[in-house]
């Protein structure tokens, strides 16, 4: 496991973190081998990073019934520390923290003896609870693990959070970085700023989730009034009261505050492509201006995560999309979920023959079908 300034340092890079798919036989038990490949995919893709035990890998690998936790968690540390070995690297390691309190300790201290840097912090499970009980619960699963925190929409189990929780959120000490997945400008916005007021812009990284947006998100230099922007002293104060805060308000000029990297679903399928988009993303961002033609590449990117995603049918094929593109390539043997209710809807599979066809600078078919045999075969 990596410092902590360790981790902060790699995030601030800007890097690719697929969202890990679980890889299924035809009886839904774990295919260890095409889960080894499929994260040797990701490596070879040039990966920075793997998020493992997230919504893409299934919630209910939890369950007793299927008790894969452990293992999707352990095979990931493997494999991965055995691709980093051989080059002299560091992929950066998520696992998802779902549940209470207690639930999520549990699962955060499990993490940290498989070897990951962080917990990607699901909130989804305090539906209707004060600001108060989120932050105390942040806290403690901080003092487990550093912490990944996440803001999932609503349309797919998340809830609403306001500007003043991320003010908060941003003060814990062990945040290292933010996946803002609300799929709402207004939202995605509420925690730029906040991050910023924070004065964490340079401490935690943020993360697009926002499969909608993607290229925007990683092209937009945000700016935050230097006006609203506020240190609490001591620093990581989230615990003190109004009164107990001392409050130095700068007024040097506002540094830029930027969307660096990507935490996705999207990027789980085609993630060769998504490293080269990245690369190029961060070229441009060097530059005193942006190519009309990233806006063309946003909305097709868009575009192919609506197919990918089932967009039309308010995201029911999320999981499944992902899986139909690695059968395709070999990554997979099929489409099947945990939950043999979760398939691809009624013309999902043309529309994804549709984006496959009409972007094909988007998709790494080549890439993977030079490679998979060596990926499978070890």
């Amino acid at each position: 496991m990596e410092t902590i300034d360790q981790l902060r340092a790699r995030l601030r890079e800007g890097l690719v973190i697929p969202a890990s798919p679980l890889a299924l036989n035809t009886q839904r038990s774990f295919d260890e081998r095409r889960q080894r490949a499929l994260f040797r995919y990701y490596h070879a893709a040039g990966a920075g990073g793997i998020a493992v035990a997230v919504h893409t890998t299934q919630f209910a690998l939890r369950k007793p019934e299927h008790n894969l936790l452990k293992p999707v968690l352990q095979m990931a540390a493997e494999t991965f520390s055995a691709c980093d070995f051989r080059e002299n690297t560091r992929t950066v390691r998520i696992a998802g923290i779902c549940g209470r309190t207690g639930p999520a300790a549990t699962e955060a201290a499990l993490a940290r003896e498989c070897d990951f840097d962080a917990g990607l912090l699901s909130l989804a499970a305090f539906g209707e609870d004060s600001d108060d009980q989120l932050i105390a619960h942040c806290q403690a699963i901080g003092g487990e693990i550093p912490i990944f925190g996440f803001y999932l929409q609503p349309a797919a189990g998340g809830r609403l959070l306001s500007r003043s929780f991320w003010r908060r959120f941003a003060e814990i000490e062990n945040v290292v970085a933010i996946k803002i997945a609300p799929f709402n400008r207004y939202q995605t916005l509420d925690v730029i700023r906040a991050v910023a007021e924070a004065g964490r812009a340079d401490d935690i990284s943020l993360y697009t989730g926002n499969d909608d947006n993607i290229v925007i998100d990683l092209l937009t230099e945000f700016r935050v009034p230097e006006a609203n922007i506020e240190t609490v002293l001591p620093p990581f104060s989230a615990t003190l009261s109004k009164k107990e805060r001392h409050v130095e308000i700068r007024e040097a000029p506002a540094e830029p505050v930027r969307i660096v990297g990507g935490l996705l679903g999207h990027w789980a399928c085609w993630t060769r492509s998504a490293v080269e988009l990245l690369g190029e993303i961060k070229r441009i961002r060097a530059k005193d201006s942006i190519p009309a033609e990233m806006l063309t590449r946003a909305a097709e990117v868009t575009d192919m995560n609506a197919a990918v995603f089932d967009a039309a049918n308010g995201f029911a094929g999320c999981i499944p999309g992902i899986h139909e593109v690695l059968r395709r390539q070999g990554l997979l043997e099929g489409v099947w979920c945990l939950d043999p209710n979760e398939t691809l809807s009624p013309g999902q599979a043309e529309e994804i023959d549709r984006v496959c066809r009409d972007y094909p600078h988007l998709i790494d078919d080549d890439f993977v079908r030079e490679h998979l045999d060596e990926w499978q075969s070890q």
